[in-house]
């Protein structure tokens, strides 16, 4: 299982690869094949169309390949995708191309961690999503290199999607491992075809609805605050945009390193304890960007935010099997996920909508009424845990103190 473990973090650091890629990239990627500056936008949702479909479906398929086989593809399929980025001559080909790579991207997403939260502890699932964080800050770092050496951004695209096809070549050789894990399931049997539950049936499971306006808060509040704090520290503190673009980088090194310091602390705490703390957390640092302080004060508020952000993803990915019943956990997994990208993909638009009646000092007090959300959602999770209306569709989790 230690190799396994090493195949799966690598998995997740190529998983964080692509992700920052086309933002990037965007400024000269437009000039070349003759773009406006808000046609990202477009390309950014159909990618994220993509992973939500993807997540949604993702039950199904994933009972029906497997866990191992599904990561494979959908590595492939994303070195594939930003391989035929590299080469599109149009928008419109970067357009087709953005379909295959955000379907890839959420079946992976589910398939993961649902893996990793069956068969593994909760330190790994933190330091795990931490090193998705490392393949995020990689893809920009191998762009810039490529562009610098006016290789331009096709190098860096193709670049990436090689990593990705080097990590699909580990996958393939390490797929007799991961029939070795306890929690493995037996694909291809027609009586556990049988047990899949669909979408419906696990909505009405009891509090996984609460699970998913938890996760909606959750990705809303991260990307928000990710996409608008440069430009609230120059707009409404008075910071030139060097200075605020590198305050806002330290919110990101806010949940890298929260993540990196939770994986040790989920050896000792509950996970309902450790979404506490970060939402706790995360209160006081959205109070200090409320509050008429000097400036140096936003960047306290912005590192605590991202700080107290850091344990609640990974926290509540793997109390899911716990939650809702091992049997139940793929497809709770799949629709958090794609309630995760839901959020990231609307709620930050949403902002600079209300921006242009409210100015962005809306923007803290957006963040405070969905880390309070974070909060209220996650506690009737732990107060009223959920069981399922039919005795096939779950089981009755402990009541938790």
């Amino acid at each position: 299982m230690t190799v396994l473990l090493i195949v799966i973090y690598l998995a997740f650091i190529g998983l964080g690869l692509p992700d920052s890629l086309l933002g990037s990239a965007w400024p000269v990627m437009r000039l070349d094949i003759g773009s406006q500056l808000s046609a990202a936008g477009i390309i950014s949702l159909i990618i994220c169309g993509g992973t939500i479909i993807s997540a949604l479906c993702g039950n199904r398929v994933i009972h029906r390949f497997g866990t191992h086989r599904v990561t494979f593809v959908s590595v492939l399929m994303t070195a594939l995708s930003l391989l035929g980025m590299a080469y599109s001559p149009s928008f419109l080909g970067l357009c087709l191309f953005a379909v295959p790579l955000g379907l890839g991207a959420g079946s992976i997403d589910a398939a993961l961690n649902n893996f990793v939260a069956l068969n593994y502890k909760a330190s790994h699932m933190n330091w795990l999503h931490c090193s998705w964080g490392v393949g995020a800050t990689t893809g920009p770092i191998v762009m810039s290199f490529f562009m610098r050496e006016s290789i331009g951004w096709r190098g860096g695209y193709m670049a990436v999607s090689g990593m990705l096809f080097a990590v699909a070549l580990v996958l393939l050789f390490s797929l007799p491992l991961w029939k070795e894990s306890k929690h493995y399931p037996q694909v291809g049997e027609q009586d556990r075809r049988a047990e899949i539950i669909t979408n419906r049936q696990a909505l009405s499971i009891r509090g996984v609805k609460y699970a998913l306006a938890s996760f909606l808060c959750y990705c809303g509040c991260e990307l928000s605050a990710g996409l608008w704090a440069a430009s609230y520290l120059v707009e409404q503190r008075g910071l030139d945009g060097a200075t605020a673009a590198t305050w806002a980088s330290l919110y990101y090194g806010g949940i890298t390193v929260g993540r990196f310091i939770s994986g040790f602390a989920a050896a000792k705490l509950r996970g309902y304890c450790l979404i506490r703390l970060g939402c706790s957390v995360c209160l006081i640092g959205a109070v200090i960007l409320i509050l008429p302080l000097p400036a140096v004060y936003a960047l306290m508020g912005l590192v605590l935010i991202g700080f107290g952000c850091a344990p609640f993803y990974p926290a509540m990915i793997h109390e899911t099997p716990g939650r809702f019943g091992e049997e139940n956990s793929q497809a709770a997994m799949g629709l958090q996920m794609a309630s995760a990208y839901i959020g990231s993909t609307f709620l930050p638009p949403f902002v600079g909508a209300l921006s242009k009646y409210f100015t962005l000092a809306i923007l803290p007090w957006f963040l405070l009424t969905l880390i309070v959300g974070m909060l209220a959602f996650s506690e009737r999770l732990s107060f009223k845990p959920s069981s399922s209306p039919k005795p096939r569709y779950g089981r009755r989790p402990l009541r938790r103190p």
